[in-house]
């Protein structure tokens, strides 16, 4: 199996609410795909060190496989390092905050300029997906939970990042839709942490 270990993401992304979120689901009907469970687990730093740097690891639980991802800003979209993880490279991570030898490794490592860092695993995101795929991109509907939270989005995946965003803001107005740009998830996630931190 070819293994793309990485590639240049470019997205946009809209925040919906429930009706917005029920409305799409309906309208793409024929076209989408059924939806599909992802789980998202995240590691980070003590210090927030990826966070420091706009990036982000994630391990990626979809289709009984594990994929290790690394996320860091470049140019107009985000450079995703992937990483093939056995569930016992998977547990190891989680009790001990190391990272298999890898790509994904190497990639934090010339980032942060040390290769001497451990990771915590603070929590997970679950995503119920419906995917569709257009001539233009891919467009996502995303449901998801974490921490007591339920949060709707729409997602559009381009390999152009201007093509993409044109087309992406004429769907925003076709559907007559507020123009409202969520966090991504794992800054989603880490917020309610806090929040949930600051509560209690």
């Amino acid at each position: 199996m070819n293994h793309v270990s990485q590639e240049i993401e470019i997205e946009f992304k809209q925040r919906l609410d429930q009706s917005a979120f029920l409305m799409l689901k309906e309208h793409f009907e024929e076209q989408r795909t059924p939806f599909f469970r992802q789980v998202n687990h995240y590691f980070e730093t003590e210090d927030f060190l990826l966070k420091a740097h706009q990036s982000a690891l994630r391990v990626r639980e979809k289709n009984n496989m594990l994929v290790l991802t690394f996320k860091q800003p470049y140019e107009k979209g985000l450079l995703e390092t992937h990483q093939p993880l056995s569930e016992k490279a998977f547990e190891s991570m989680k009790k001990t905050g190391d990272i298999p030898e890898g790509e994904v490794k190497e990639q934090i490592a010339s980032l942060i300029a040390s290769d001497s860092f451990s990771l915590i695993y603070y929590g997970s995101l679950t995503t119920e997906r419906s995917e569709i795929n257009l001539p233009e991109g891919q467009l996502v509907l995303d449901q998801s939970q974490y921490l007591q939270h339920t949060d709707f989005e729409l997602e559009f995946e381009s390999s152009s990042y201007q093509e993409g965003e044109k087309f992406f803001n004429h769907l925003i107005e076709r559907f007559e839709l507020d123009r409202d740009i969520p966090d991504n998830k794992i800054r989603r996630f880490f917020k309610a942490l806090d929040k949930q931190r600051s509560d209690n």
